[in-house]
């Protein structure tokens, strides 16, 4: 592919309404009043809400278009090759207004098999959070499934659920099976697979915005869930400043942080994948070395570097930024997933 259809890519606003949602994120990206927001899908290939490039050669096309145009070059080729040239990651921001519902995703086995889609482990990375704000991620106790059961039934079931208290900088690992639920006043950033299949085991008999009360999926829930207690849910990780600091690392997404007041070289071709940048505070300008483009990545937007042109340069444009950046780590030698090639052999 030439190297002039390959560059940064940056997506018109894709926002969600839902129950639980506010109006902050439009303020964030200084877009149009709106309320009920609770996501902006930042970097997503999901068939139900793809994301629209809104620049340079590929504008006005979906994110799945490109992909197909070039796979190997945008993905990365061990990528495109595990995933059957498919994008394996979504990216959102988050805006919990109101708690959402209690749910459990379930792993990529139990998804194929009744979705045929790809399953859902995820991560969160707290931007914001008002005083006494939590999160709820696992249990604190064993439950035995008939307990569970009864304890959905009659409401009570966050009496079982580990609570944490939410604080800007907290990372939250969400594989699929552990129970979970981000609650009010938190704002956030959540890596997760490109999957929308999501578990509703409780609601708080709410009614959605339609005034009809929303689905539950209490069967699925029941059998995706892993009811094991960990020690500890929350994510440590060290920060320094002036370099990117691993943040989470698993088998289907690596994500660091960065902050930075100066210029900030980032070579990452030798991790044959793609870059998604989240831009969390302060504007700035993202150039590639190999062909000079240049896009201006606003905060609270988010854009995709292709993998072929992973070697680029960060400058703040007014004092300082901070970027959170997701891809496939596959120099470690991490887990090639089967299930992936299973699930793209069967659907494509």
């Amino acid at each position: 592919m030439e190297r002039a259809k390959l560059y940064p890519l940056l997506f018109e606003p894709n926002l969600h309404t839902v129950v639980w949602g506010g109006d902050r994120l439009c303020r964030w990206k200084g877009l149009p009043e709106q309320d009920n927001v609770g996501e902006s899908w930042e970097v997503s290939a999901v068939e139900s809400s793809p994301s629209v490039v809104a620049n340079g050669f590929w504008a006005g096309k979906t994110l799945p278009e490109v992909v197909a145009s070039a796979p190997e070059e945008i993905l990365g080729k061990a990528v495109a090759r595990r995933n059957g040239g498919k994008m394996p990651l979504l990216v959102k921001f988050i805006d919990a207004r109101n708690d959402l519902s209690i749910q459990v995703h379930p792993n990529d086995e139990m998804a194929l098999r009744e979705h045929n889609k790809l399953g859902k482990s995820e991560m969160w990375y707290v931007l914001d959070a008002e005083p006494g704000a939590s999160i709820y991620a696992g249990f604190k106790k064993k439950l035995q499934a008939d307990e569970y059961k009864r304890m959905v039934e009659d409401g009570t079931i966050t009496e079982a659920l580990a609570q944490h208290e939410a604080h800007a900088g907290d990372v939250f690992y969400i594989p699929a099976g552990r129970v979970h639920a981000i609650c009010s006043g938190i704002l956030l950033a959540e890596i997760q697979q490109s999957s929308d299949v999501t578990y509703r085991i409780f609601d708080y008999n709410r009614p959605g915005l339609d005034g009809k009360p929303r689905e539950l999926h209490t069967a699925y829930a029941a059998q995706a869930l892993n009811y094991k207690v960990e020690r500890k849910y929350r994510t440590d990780y060290a920060v320094r400043n002036d370099r990117a600091n691993l943040i989470m690392e698993s088998k289907f997404f690596s994500a660091r942080v960065t902050e930075v007041d100066h210029e900030f070289h980032r070579n990452l071709l030798k991790y044959d994948s793609f870059i998604i940048t989240m831009c969390l505070k302060g504007d700035c300008v993202i150039k590639v070395r190999a062909t000079g483009d240049e896009v201006i990545l606003k905060e609270g937007f988010s854009c995709m570097i292709p993998a072929a042109v992973a070697d680029y340069d960060i400058r703040p444009t007014d004092g300082s930024c901070k970027v959170l950046d997701a891809f496939i780590d596959n120099q470690s030698g991490g887990v090639v997933n089967k299930i992936h090639r299973l699930f793209h052999k069967n659907k494509y």
